[in-house]
């Protein structure tokens, strides 16, 4: 199935705007998993179990998995595995090299581990993503504006009267419209509200809600169309610091995924 097509259903099927962000560190697992052969991987898997009924989708960060080097990529084949296929899965991996190198990650991430979409760096231009574009029923998510404080060094730049980051979307949606979308960081909700106005069909992935404090209700309402997913991580993954067993654990997990699934469809519902 076409991820665009793939993306759409799930959100009608599944009721919900969250893909929950497995920003796994192992410092922070609690301790009744640490005894476990991969505690990452356990962590996910318990992570997945109890917020499947509430998420859209999931995404990984790969530095997560890369820093555990011999455990990491098995904990990435043991949650995808775990991960419902109804459900959309991001390697967020910010990938994007020369052609011939960009091509050697689409074969690690899309045909190896099979995640539905990547997420790439758009800085050395079309031939970086033209590799990922290429694969039949996957998708790119193209940095546009992120949340760091840093995004002003280059994103904010004026190219002619625009800035930078708009000719960032003009030129990645001429590389393959359907198959591509962007991240747009929570707090540039003046910026969310023009892109999504201009461009009612392309997806968004939004970060930067919960731990990293963003407006919600700012955000839902700065959206034009409904084609987005906001990306929530520490706050639903580490709610759970003190559980002592798996059960103690999937029930705080799942009421945290719950109630971000809600306060997501809530503001939806007011701003109808």
């Amino acid at each position: 199935m076409h991820f665009a097509k793939k993306f759409k259903q799930t959100l009608r099927e599944t009721n919900s705007h969250l893909v929950v962000g497995l920003d796994t560190d192992v410092s922070k697992i609690p301790v009744f998993m640490k005894s476990s052969v991969n505690p990452i991987a356990e962590f996910n898997n318990l992570v997945i179990e109890a917020t499947k009924e509430y998420a859209c989708g999931y995404k990984l960060n790969i530095a997560f998995y890369e820093r555990a080097i011999d455990s990491g990529f098995a904990a990435i084949r043991s949650s995808l595995a775990a991960i419902p296929e109804n459900l959309i899965t991001i390697a967020d991996a910010k990938r994007g090299d020369i052609e011939n190198t960009t091509e050697l990650y689409a074969q690690a991430f899309l045909d190896e581990l099979g995640f539905d979409s990547i997420t790439v760096q758009p800085y050395m231009g079309q031939d970086s993503a033209r590799p990922f574009l290429r694969r039949k029923n996957k998708f790119v998510w193209i940095l546009a504006l992120t949340s760091n404080y840093g995004a002003n060094d280059f994103q904010f730049l004026k190219v002619g009267n625009q800035p930078l980051w708009e000719i960032v979307v003009e030129k990645a949606i001429s590389w393959n419209e359907h198959k591509t979308g962007f991240v747009f960081g929570a707090s540039h909700t003046k910026e969310i509200s023009k892109m999504t106005k201009n461009l009612p069909e392309v997806p968004l992935l939004i970060p930067g809600i919960g731990a990293q404090k963003g407006s919600l209700e700012k955000t839902i309402n700065a959206l034009n169309h409904n084609l987005f997913v906001i990306n929530q991580s520490r706050s639903i993954i580490y709610a759970a610091p003190k559980a002592e067993n798996a059960e103690e654990f999937k029930a705080i997990v799942g009421e945290a995924a719950m109630k971000a699934r809600d306060e997501i469809n809530g503001f939806l519902m007011i701003k109808k």
